[in-house]
């Protein structure tokens, strides 16, 4: 997708359509989620501290995540690509793999397929999406990325190598800042130059990594598009704009954190058994501290409860904290579980479960801030 979340905010406020939109967190420690193409202009992108957005853009209109709003346009949007493959692998809430192999003597060759889906996209959700069409993963990722927004780039298998040779090395997968300035000291600056690298000298360099680096720069890659891809945990972070010492207040963020989670786990599906509490403190040491609970939840007063068992084995209090995530993991389907537990259950999970719904209810018809709890409406 074309600046998914940014891309969401203009879709449901017309007025912000060609304005810098920048969606992310608090100014002062927030990071940049999603920017619109009018804030990339002036150098914005994703995971940029906000504070270092706002000064690039001034006139940036900063917007708090909304994930609840993005995940049911998602689905919709993946709903559309099964329409044509039911080989699709997502990569994020934004961006998955198809193998429409297939599918072509029903819906045309690989590009018409995209040009349809493309088509589709923007007229049942307004919005648009970039697609690459290869044979390889990799070469279809980069391609996807090539001519935003709205665009759609073809390399054809024998293509491939003239398509990968002029493009930077940072463009390949598993190659990030020191890699690049690790390659950038033997002459390598682009795809093509990797590719004539002695394979013996990237794999001395990187071992297993340099084997695949060179596998890849010859447009080699034989993975396959995995269409399950199993959950593995759900969570969120908050990152404060001023260091937090008081506990009372630390565990007024953790209400907060277990009340977004247990959310999204309900409105996905699921119930979880294993609970991890993230803290990083004011001089960056991040510390994890996990539990596992007897019974998997999805009641976010329930992992709430457990979180504040779990801050008082780390030093919050004695040292400032600016940021806490909750996650939670060893996920199941709820209704299965659901189904299993459903006369053995105490009275106390069935209200709950009953309040939970009910508060889902609303929220789905008002919004999330419809309704929360009592000592979180000034947040």
């Amino acid at each position: 997708m074309d600046a998914f979340y940014a891309g969401v905010e203009v879709l449901d406020n017309p007025h912000l359509k060609g304005k810098p939109v920048i969606v992310g967190g608090s100014r002062k420690r927030g990071v940049v989620s999603s920017a619109s193409y009018e804030a990339r202009k002036f150098g914005v992108h994703s995971a940029q501290p906000i504070a270092l957005a706002m000064r690039l853009c001034p006139q940036g209109i900063l917007l708090p995540v909304r994930m609840s709003r993005y995940k049911e346009l998602s689905d919709r949007i993946f709903e559309i690509f099964r329409r044509f493959t039911p080989l699709v692998e997502p990569l994020s809430i934004d961006e998955a793999f198809l193998d429409v192999t297939d599918s072509v003597g029903l819906f045309g060759d690989a590009g018409e397929i995209a040009r349809k889906i493309k088509k589709i996209v923007k007229e049942e959700t307004g919005l648009t999406v970039s697609a690459g069409v290869a044979a390889l993963k990799f070469v279809a990722k980069i391609a996807s990325d090539l001519n935003k927004p709205d665009g759609l780039t073809i390399v054809p298998p024998d293509r491939v190598k003239k398509f990968l040779e002029p493009l930077p090395i940072e463009k390949l997968w598993g190659v990030g800042e020191s890699t690049r300035k690790a390659l950038a000291l033997s002459g390598v600056c682009t795809i093509g130059d990797l590719s004539r690298l002695p394979p013996e000298l990237l794999v001395a360099k990187f071992g297993k990594h340099g084997t695949q680096l060179h596998l890849l720069s010859l447009g080699v890659d034989e993975r396959k598009v995995h269409p399950e891809q199993e959950v593995k945990s759900i969570g969120r972070e908050e990152t404060y704009p001023q260091d937090i010492m008081n506990v009372e207040v630390l565990k007024n963020e953790l209400l907060f954190l277990a009340t977004k989670v247990s959310r999204r786990l309900r409105l996905e599906g699921y119930l979880g058994k294993a609970l991890t509490l993230k803290v990083t403190y004011n001089n960056f040491a991040r510390i994890t501290r996990s539990m596992t609970l007897k019974e998997a939840t999805d009641d976010g007063k329930e992992i709430f409860r457990n979180c504040c068992l779990l801050l008082k084995k780390t030093e919050a209090g004695e040292r400032a904290v600016r940021l806490l995530g909750v996650a939670v993991s060893k996920l199941e389907v709820a209704e299965k579980n659901r189904q299993r537990c459903l006369f053995a259950e105490a009275g106390g999970s069935q209200k709950s479960k009953k309040v939970n719904r009910a508060l889902d209810i609303i929220q789905e018809r008002f919004g999330e801030d419809a309704i929360v709890p009592g000592t979180l409406l000034n947040k």
